[in-house]
């Protein structure tokens, strides 16, 4: 494209198509659309916070306002009855009120009655010295029983109109007790309502606005119109929905701040009265002052819209222009591509010849690591059978090493009683010794007997028969002993040889076990041989098989490289022919791009 060309579109920005511009708007609209309303949800659910908020501290301020406007009074009823009581006689009792009434010019007037009534001689003193008519029962008046009622609290009457002059007043009043428990009197002070209702004037909530102080049954007890305090109420003229909300559920004296029906409501109860501040007013006084910055936002975001469109509009006539200059570029490098596909069409083919004799050569390679994997599996197995058959012969010859020693401690034990016996049939020898000498002696003696008995003529025939029957009975055991020798003799011989053999057969029978722990020895060297070896025929038969598994993988691996490489060839001769075809759609873009730029 040349540089005249070039100019030509740059400058021909409202040639964009229709269907162009509506891609651009739509989605810059959607958003726009979007955003407006999203604004409008803000905006509204903004006044409706604020509203109710604003409400909140509106009445909160009246709550104040009224609160301080009592307090002061009725903490100074409370000082005055203390004075009172130390000294309750009508002398100080006017002077105290006279005393304390120039201070506080809220309220109308102070006074004192006394716990006896008036008819009966009781008296009511002011600090304006106000003479009570003699039908006059302050007893009876309301503000009296209820401070009696309350016992020593503070008593705060009903708002009613003051006769003397005009104004909403409401009347403090308070028991007066002695040290003993004994009622003395009441204190009370009519207090101006004028301070509240200045707060509620003061304050200017919205244009239409209304803010208002009500009693318990929602009477009026604050309106700029005065007909109306304590003589209409409150939910006569309210926007609130009046099935849901009455004296009793509105004025429940829980803190409440909404906006329903265009309209937004607050009431709250004031401190220490049964009094409330409500706050009323359509929500249009706000809606009207937040509605313009409201609509200058719209206005922005249309301009917004309007210069994101223009933007656009020069960033899509740029991108043609650089569109005609990438098109004269394409149809270069895809001349190129073409070149250069052509000679990987031809590289690809060599190398998936060589990857298909790689591939043959691991496929030999694989079945002959497969034929070693399964002649070192028996060879394996050979050498575990010889191991197990090893460890049960060194088994056995533990067996029998321990069986020879239990010979040769029997052998022993054997030789040992016989050379016992034989030191006990010593022993024999020396009492059978002593028997034949014991029975000489009895031949001794019997021979002898036998000399006195024939000395003894007849007398001594008897003596010598005895003496015979013994030399005969001593002849007998020698004849006995001697045999018994002969017989110890025998067996002190037998017990010579049967030690003399059981000593060479302890001598056999440890170079038996001698002999049986070399070879147990050899064994245990052998089992050690064989554990080895069957140790590392199955290390060898294990790296045998991962390598027949690794070669596997390469085989697979082989494989896919040789698909891959043959799909690699097919897919660069597509590309070839895909760059003879962008090649040409290329040309013809470039063509149609000059044709649109001349027109």
């Amino acid at each position: 494209m040349n540089k005249e060309g070039s100019t030509k579109m740059k400058n021909k920005f409202f040639s964009i198509g229709a269907k162009e511009i509506a891609f651009i708007l739509a989605p810059i609209v959607i958003v726009a659309i979007v955003i407006c309303m999203a604004w409008a949800r803000m905006l509204n659910l903004a006044i409706n916070v604020g509203l109710a908020d604003q409400a909140r501290l509106v009445s909160e301020k009246v709550s104040y306002e009224a609160r301080m406007s009592a307090e002061l009074p009725a903490n100074v009823l409370e000082s005055l009855a203390q004075a009172i009581k130390a000294n309750p006689t009508r002398n100080n009792v006017s002077a105290l009120l006279k005393a304390v009434a120039p201070y506080y010019p809220q309220c109308i007037e102070f006074y004192y009655a006394t716990a006896i009534p008036h008819k009966n001689g009781g008296w009511l003193i002011t600090n304006d010295d106000w003479e009570a008519p003699a039908d006059f029962e302050y007893a009876e008046r309301s503000w009296y029983t209820g401070a009696v009622a309350t016992k020593g609290k503070i008593f705060c009457s009903e708002p009613y109109i003051s006769k003397s002059n005009g104004t909403l007043c409401v009347t403090y009043s308070i028991a007066l007790y002695n040290a003993r428990n004994e009622f003395l009197g009441i204190t009370a002070c009519d207090l101006l309502l004028t301070k509240l209702e200045e707060a509620v004037e003061g304050i200017k909530f919205s244009a239409n606005s209304k803010i208002h102080v009500l009693d318990g049954d929602g009477r009026y007890l604050t309106h700029k119109d005065t007909s109306y305090v304590l003589e209409k109420n409150f939910f006569d003229e309210t926007h609130l929905d009046k099935k849901k909300y009455n004296a009793k559920t509105y004025l429940d004296g829980v803190q409440k701040a909404f906006v329903k029906n265009g309209y937004f409501f607050s009431v709250r109860k004031i401190e220490n009265s049964s009094w409330f501040v409500v706050v009323e007013g359509p929500i249009s006084d706000f809606s009207g002052q937040l509605a313009k910055p409201f609509y200058t936002m719209i206005v922005i975001t249309v301009l917004l819209i309007l210069g994101i469109v223009i933007f656009y509009g020069k960033i899509i006539t740029s991108t043609r222009v650089k569109e005609a200059e990438l098109s004269e570029k394409l149809i270069s490098e895809t001349q190129n591509l073409f070149v250069a596909a052509k000679e990987n069409a031809a590289t690809s083919q060599d190398q998936s010849a060589a990857v298909k004799e790689i591939v043959a050569t691991m496929e030999d390679n694989n079945a002959l690591s497969e034929s070693i994997s399964e002649k070192i599996k028996g060879v394996s197995d050979v050498a575990a059978k010889t191991n197990s058959d090893v460890a049960d012969g060194v088994t056995y010859l533990a067996e029998n090493v321990r069986q020879l020693h239990e010979i040769a401690d029997a052998n022993q034990t054997t030789i040992d009683g016989i050379k016992s016996l034989g030191a006990k049939i010593s022993n024999i020898w020396d009492i059978v010794s002593l028997i034949n000498s014991v029975a000489d002696q009895a031949k001794i003696i019997a021979f002898n007997a036998e000399l006195e008995a024939s000395s003894a003529g007849e007398a001594g025939r008897n003596f010598h028969i005895v003496a015979t029957e013994i030399r005969r009975l001593a002849d007998g055991i020698i004849d006995g002993t001697k045999e018994i020798k002969e017989r110890i003799t025998e067996i002190q011989q037998s017990s010579d040889s049967l030690i003399l053999a059981s000593e060479n057969g302890t001598t056999k029978i440890n170079e038996g076990v001698e002999n049986a722990s070399v070879l147990s020895e050899r064994f245990e060297s052998i089992k050690g041989a064989s554990e080895i070896t069957a140790t590392s025929s199955s290390d060898i038969t294990t790296i045998i098989h991962q390598q027949a598994v690794a070669s596997e993988q390469i085989l697979i691996t082989l494989k896919q490289i040789a698909s891959g490489v043959e799909n690699f060839t097919a897919a660069t001769e597509h590309i070839s022919q895909a760059s003879k075809n962008l090649s040409s759609i290329a040309s013809e873009l470039n063509n149609k791009k000059e044709s649109e730029t001349n027109a």
